[in-house]
């Protein structure tokens, strides 16, 4: 759990229930020793979907990361400044735009929006990418209720 990152206060919150702790970390480290996905757009979903929670905690804990993975968001503080930062890739906006998509509006995603990312992930990234999306709603809805800190 150590090396995934500095989520000392998560795992502290979560190992008050043991099977939530040794199962989500087992799952996390497993899918980073394992990665199909490219850090920077697992980190940029990641950082997409906290904005669109407001989850300040996941927003501080990944944006190191992502800077790590090549992409520094200097500025960036809303959603709008995420769209509208110059330094994106096409890639970065089609993942930007599907992270947002399954964090409010998943009930609307259709076959062309798969389509389009098949262009340019296969079936396991996809997979990855979709449930790091909605896995990361969730972290922001625990994070904020039991007011976890680094």
């Amino acid at each position: 759990m150590v090396a995934y990152g500095p989520f000392e206060g998560q795992a502290g919150v979560m190992a008050n229930r043991l099977p939530v702790f040794e199962h989500m970390w087992k799952l996390l480290t497993q899918l980073s020793d394992e990665a199909v996905l490219n850090k920077r757009y697992l980190e940029l979903a990641i950082i997409t979907v906290s904005l669109v929670n407001k989850c300040d905690f996941c927003i501080d804990q990944h944006a190191p990361k992502l800077a790590v993975a090549g992409l520094v968001l200097e500025g960036v503080e809303t959603l709008d400044d995420l769209k509208a930062y110059p330094l994106l890739t096409e890639v970065d906006r089609l993942v930007i735009d599907y992270a947002i998509a399954v964090s409010s509006d998943w009930h609307r995603i259709r076959d062309k929006v798969i389509e389009e990312l098949r262009i340019h992930f296969s079936d396991a990234e996809i997979v990855e990418l979709t449930w790091r999306i909605a896995l990361c709603g969730a972290f922001n809805r625990f994070n904020d209720v039991l007011q976890v800190s680094a």
